[in-house]
């Protein structure tokens, strides 16, 4: 190969390294411009009810946390956890719904992002290892997070299946969370706030779940289930869970969040859209699906 190919080689996977980064800050960019456009109209309207422009500013001030984005995501060569494609996923359902309540199992690269992306709305994050939280607060102060603990092994995973089968509080009429000792999927012990507060969006890409003594996303994935079907408010609740190549992932996503509620599959992301279990006509007592 002559030298100038070499040279042209090298340029080419350099500028691919920064390609997700610089894409990341224009969706946040993008999503800028759509809620100013909002925040434009909203402030007509308070002008019209007579409310203070100072008090308007103060309602979004979120918007310091995406122009903090761009920067972080526009100037690092570390890139979030998904693709572009599978990011944009879960974007086109925050442009609809944001503000909104958004439950993330994972503290990362991406959690700036997801809060920029969900201006005014609760944007939590369930970490597992409380050092990584103290390491991603310290470039992200405005993060929320709290530290977890799992009660599972991705070693289990056949077995807590058998056993969800044969354990009444596991069931899809009786099953809920704080507790739910006797259900070993059931996700106990989390702050109250995961409990109190009805999600809209829920994201898995955590716990880790690549090797046997880890956590997994076993438990993680049935919670989301039974927060879906126990939803009060109105709308379905739209669950994202990553690393569906995996067996463990996509076992139980089959399980318990169910083909028929799944709308789209880019890469590794699956997204469902799961109604209250109130709105369902008829369902079996004993499976999710």
């Amino acid at each position: 190969m002559k030298r100038e190919e070499i040279i042209k080689n090298r340029q080419f996977i350099a500028d691919r390294k920064w390609f997700l980064p610089i894409t990341v800050a224009g969706l946040i960019a993008g999503a800028i411009l759509i809620s100013s456009s909002m925040k434009t109209t909203d402030y007509s309207l308070l002008c019209s009810l007579s409310k203070s422009r100072s008090g308007t500013i103060n309602e979004f001030s979120t918007t310091v946390d995406q122009l903090k984005a761009i920067i972080h995501y526009a100037t690092s060569r570390i890139v979030p956890q998904q693709n572009f494609r599978e990011i944009s996923v879960t974007f086109g359902v925050l442009q609809k719904r944001s503000p909104c309540n958004f439950l993330v199992f994972g503290l990362g690269y991406d959690s700036l992002m997801w809060t920029s992306l969900n201006p005014g709305g609760n944007t939590l994050f369930l970490e597992e290892d409380p050092k990584w939280i103290q390491t991603v607060l310290k470039d992200a102060p405005s993060l929320r997070a709290h530290a977890v603990k799992y009660r599972t092994q991705l070693k289990q995973a056949n077995s807590l299946l058998a056993h969800y089968k044969l354990e009444p509080n596991c069931r899809p009429s009786k099953a809920y969370l704080r507790g739910n000792d006797k259900c070993k999927l059931a996700l106990t012990g989390f702050p109250d706030e995961f409990y109190d507060t009805e999600w809209d969006l829920i994201m898995i890409d955590a716990p880790r779940g690549y090797f046997p003594e880890a956590p997994g996303r076993m438990a993680a994935i049935f919670s989301a289930a039974v927060m879906a079907r126990n939803r009060k408010g109105s709308g379905a609740t739209h669950v994202f869970l990553h690393d569906v190549d995996r067996k463990v992932e996509k076992g139980f996503a089959r399980e318990f969040l169910c083909k028929k509620y799944l709308v789209k599959s880019v890469g590794r992301l699956w997204h469902f859209e799961i109604p209250p279990a109130a709105n369902l006509s008829s369902h079996a007592d004993h499976r999710f699906c």
